[in-house]
């Protein structure tokens, strides 16, 4: 570790709710780094499960965790109180179903120079409840990229790509304190699909310096089946609505002129991928009104529009499916996209 940078002092924000049977396993990745200038800021969202209780015994072991504990407030009021509280000058998100590497903290902060407005960016591992693990990759080039390079090879493509060019977790980052706190006007409660694009989308586009390591998977992901499989939102269409207003007026206090309208136009993109998450969750989870619902959404009069005047590169054949359904809604294209997602569950 290179002594200049112990001065930076790192704050772990973990949002806890319910997870008692995995938070032991994330906190104690985070108090073995072998970066030690940093505090753990365990933010109790109004468990009712074991998980306050055990964020206390926690914190009687390791003087650098604070235990925060708040009426239940959903994920955004979690991580921005955590924020509020913490005393470093670098964020670190961290879920508490999810682990980190223990060298982590140490080797992205070597990527530290202390310059305002600066994010260094791992990338990240998915492990699956049932077993078997899968490392994604940034899209982007590793290396660092200036603000010059931000403008001409990152923020064009934040937004509008079937993977995501940069990724737009908080997670697996370190970001200075100041681009959260300057951007989180943008978090809305009501968004609990698409959360981290209202922070990340702003604090990416306002970054001075960004550092893309290299092929760096420190942070493992913990993709729990039943909850992200199963579970029906009815209010997803909506929150998705919600995220595509939201990310306009951040692009429109943000950009101007041709660049703009540019990146209008990926976000349409943008919402065109999102709309293929509301028509999976029809299709998977509503088996009584699913097939209304995803002929109503895709015969609205501006999702025909979209459809009419925004194009989308699809490669992943169930994206090609729910693409097909988008842009032609009828019995037989909803049949055949409930079909495909029952023998996908199966599987």
């Amino acid at each position: 570790m290179k002594e200049m940078n112990l001065r930076y002092r790192i704050s772990i924000v973990v949002p806890v709710y319910n997870t008692e049977k995995y938070l032991k396993r994330c906190v104690d990745t985070l108090t073995g780094q072998t970066y030690r200038n940093l505090e753990i800021l365990l933010v109790d969202d109004g468990s009712t499960d074991k998980s306050g209780s055990i964020c206390e015994e926690l914190a009687l072991a390791d003087d650098r965790i604070r235990v925060i504990h708040k009426v239940n407030g959903g994920l955004i009021s979690a991580w921005k109180k955590g924020v509020e509280e913490s005393t470093g000058e670098y964020i670190s998100f961290v879920d508490s179903d999810d682990w980190i590497d223990l060298s982590m903290m140490e080797e992205m902060a070597e990527r530290l120079t202390g310059m305002p407005g600066e994010i260094i960016a791992s990338d990240y591992v998915i492990e699956r409840e049932e077993g078997g693990s899968q490392c994604v990759w940034q899209q982007l080039s590793p290396g660092e990229y200036n603000r010059q390079a931000m403008e001409r090879d990152v923020i064009p493509n934040l937004l509008g790509h079937e993977w995501r060019y940069v990724t737009i977790s908080r997670c697996m980052k370190l970001i200075a304190k100041k681009l959260i706190t300057d951007n989180w006007n943008y978090c809305h409660p009501k968004i609990r699909m698409g959360e981290d694009m209202t922070l990340m989308l702003p604090a990416l586009m306002d970054c001075e310096r960004l550092v893309v390591m290299d092929h760096k998977a420190y942070y493992h992901y913990f993709y729990v089946t039943d909850s992200m499989v199963h579970k029906y939102d009815g209010q997803l269409y909506e929150n998705i609505n919600l995220l595509r207003r939201i990310v306009r007026r951040i692009l429109a206090d943000k950009l101007q002129g041709e660049v703009l309208s540019d990146m209008l136009k990926r976000a349409d993109q943008e919402h065109i991928f999102m709309l293929f998450l509301a028509l999976k969750n029809e299709a998977r989870g509503n088996p009584s009104g699913g097939k209304k619902n995803i002929l109503a959404i895709c015969r609205e009069e501006e999702i025909r529009q979209l459809c009419q005047n925004t194009q989308v590169e699809v490669r992943e054949k169930s994206n090609q499916l729910l693409n097909l359904v988008l842009r032609h809604p009828n019995a037989i294209t909803v049949r055949m996209l409930c079909l495909a997602m029952a023998l996908y569950d199966r599987r």
